[in-house]
């Protein structure tokens, strides 16, 4: 009501929404809602900008344009795309799988990956081998007390390690092992070098250099935020979000790693006076989008004025909006910045005896010759430098021993790498990563252990029952092809209804074919708890809509249930209860007292209960507010 009275009396309408398909659709909506018999069409321009400050919308002002129909098609293939999938399969998981269930285009597919790395680790076969490791010092090192560790990687002139490639859902996994898979071998190799001389063979020096990484695009950013401070994709996003809107940084949803002349030429002359002339380039760096199908026409994430300070973000808007700042920050200024050259050394020892065996180990160093770029953003480059060895040089044993290792199967996905690999695959867009996570968590379908995504009874349920009925919608290809064609249609190569066609002819055989699929049976957690009310069940463990909880395995001729609650084997400090796992509403967990509300102890971190650290809060009730906050 507001817009439209607004409009009547203006001369012209401008729509600034989102640079991107849904703020171009937002637009679109207005323009449409708005335009009556007096405001006319020819009264709606369009601008575009990037960052919110005023140069940047000076700048789009001068320049407005039309409504981009092409990315309209395809923001509204989109939606339609994802109705039809999500309205229509999810009414089939509430029949044949559980109520309250849901499915989507693309959060099927994100589910199906830890789904399917789940059984990978289950199936992978871990097998034992042993590296052996000396402990050899020469002059230099004797007149320190100390020695240096050498690693052996080769018995008779060949290499102990071997190179093992797995063909995994989504892609190759590789792991290493070496030949020496028994004690029996390790305990002779370990003997036999503790009667060997030990002479140097060759000492190779080489200098390398190390190049920064380009601006943050939104998959990094999220990537570097979940592993730096474990933030999810969806608070990452909420914080970016504001940031951009105070005019902080500018726009937050973008796959391009290019920024403007104008922020380059900013950050070097910023380099050049901090840091002096070693540390900015000659030439400025480029870098460009790998992504296909990439928006060049937004820049990378980056702060909208390079003299704004972190001191000055944490003062406006708090403490956890500075440290990303900080982040984005330091990743767009170092992007401009000199090499960080290393120096590594790698010495090469024989170990030969009255035995037939010729042993050969390796011992490495590196050392940072110039910081460059790392002076910004460090990368956990801890110097190991070597004594000074020569060619020909005898070395003396410390010691010997041998250590035991089990092959490592795939990890699971955290929020980094789960992100990483939506890219990779082309599942979704970047801004779509942060809610497809947490539509895949508050549903119930995976649960994070240890910061690493497990999927749950009901996610393997309804992963197994998609797969089984629609597996070419549930599959990495056909989401990769669809993005492609929803990029045909932004840019003018594809009509969006006639690719709607083109899916749903075949999308609505296959729903008929499913009604008469059979009903899955969610696995339940068998316990040895006999039932208090009924006597004849045991008690289970079911996961519903809520979360896990106790009932009775003769459901439904028993209905007897309870909360389920985790234990830990620590005690409360304050009245030695027991810590048990509870969750704020917003499914963050915490550890507090089960006396709880006669002892109202918590804290976020476990091993800080042990070892009495800071993360202990003093009452239950701020805890689950802040962090609904």
């Amino acid at each position: 009501k507001e817009l439209k009275s607004a409009a009547k009396s203006a001369d012209m309408i401008l729509l600034a929404t989102d640079p991107d398909r849904e703020g171009e659709a937002i637009s679109a909506n207005i323009q449409e809602i708005l335009t009556d018999k007096k405001i006319t069409k020819d009264k709606f321009k369009r601008i575009v900008f990037h960052e919110i400050t005023e140069v940047a919308i000076k700048k789009a002002l001068e320049s407005p344009r039309e409504v981009d129909e092409n990315l309209v098609g395809a923001q509204t293939a989109r939606r339609v795309l994802d109705r039809l999938v999500g309205y229509q399969i999810s009414p089939i998981l509430w029949k044949k799988v559980r109520r309250g269930l849901s499915a989507g285009r693309v959060q099927s597919v994100a589910l199906r990956l830890l789904v399917e790395r789940e059984r990978e680790i289950e199936k992978f076969g871990k097998e034992p081998y042993f590296t052996i490791h000396t402990v050899l010092s020469n002059q230099e090192s004797t007149t320190k007390n100390q020695g240096t560790e050498f690693s052996l990687f080769e018995i008779n002139s060949e290499k102990i390690e071997s190179k093992q490639t797995l063909k995994l859902y989504d892609g190759d996994y590789s792991f290493g092992k070496t030949t020496i898979d028994t004690k029996e071998k390790a305990d002779k190799i370990v003997t036999e070098l503790r009667g060997h001389q030990f002479l140097i063979s060759d000492v190779a020096t080489r200098q390398s250099k190390r190049s920064p990484y380009p601006p943050f695009t939104t998959s990094t950013l999220q990537q570097q935020a979940a592993q730096r401070f474990g933030l999810p994709g969806k608070r990452t996003m909420s914080l970016a979000q504001k940031l951009y809107e105070e005019g902080y940084i500018t726009y937050h949803r973008t796959d391009s790693v290019i920024m403007s002349q104008v922020a380059i030429d900013q950050i070097r002359e910023y380099v050049q006076k901090q840091f002096g002339n070693e540390y900015t380039p000659q030439k400025q760096r480029s870098y460009f989008t790998k992504q296909k199908n990439a928006q060049e026409a937004h820049e990378a994430i980056r702060p909208t004025k390079i003299s704004t300070s972190t001191d000055r973000v944490k003062a406006d808007l708090g403490d956890t909006y500075a440290k990303l700042y900080d982040l984005i920050w330091r990743r767009a200024v170092a992007s401009q910045m000199s090499d960080a050259m290393i120096e590594s050394t790698s010495v090469i020892v024989d170990s030969k005896g009255n035995t037939p065996s010729v042993y050969r180990l390796k011992a490495s160093g590196s050392v940072l010759l110039f910081d460059g770029f790392l002076k910004l953003t460090p990368q956990a480059l801890d110097d190991t430098r070597l004594p000074k060895f020569a060619t020909g040089e005898s070395l003396s044993l410390v010691d010997a021993r041998a250590d035991a290792h089990e092959t490592t199967p795939p990890p699971r996905y955290n929020d980094a790498s789960l992100i990483k690999t939506l890219e990779e695959k082309e599942i979704g867009r970047p801004s779509t990563y942060a809610s497809i996570i947490s539509t895949i968590t508050d549903r119930g379908y995976v649960e994070r252990v240890e910061r690493k995504f497990m999927p749950t009874s009901v996610g393997i349920a309804v992963n197994d029952f998609l797969v089984k009925n629609f597996s070419t919608i549930d599959d990495i290809p056909f989401t990769a092809a669809m993005e492609e064609e929803l990029d045909g249609i932004a840019s003018g190569k594809k009509n969006w209804k006639a690719m709607m066609r083109d899916f749903y002819t075949p999308f609505e055989k296959t729903m008929g074919e499913v009604e008469n699929a059979e009903r899955v049976k969610i696995p339940v957690e068998e316990t040895d708890e006999v039932c208090p009310e009924c006597q004849k069940g045991n008690l289970v463990v079911r996961t519903g809509k809520f979360g896990k909880f106790f009932s009775c395995s003769t459901f439904p001729d028993c209905h007897f249930t309870k909360p389920f609650v985790e234990e830990t084997n620590v005690l409360c400090p304050k009245d030695d209860g027991k810590v048990i796992i509870k969750k704020t509403r917003k499914g963050r967990k915490f550890y507090g007292c089960s006396n709880y509300p006669n002892c109202d102890f918590a804290a976020w971190k476990l091993e800080d209960i042990k070892t009495g650290g800071a993360s202990q809060v003093k009452k239950t009730r701020p805890v689950a507010k802040a962090a609904s906050q």
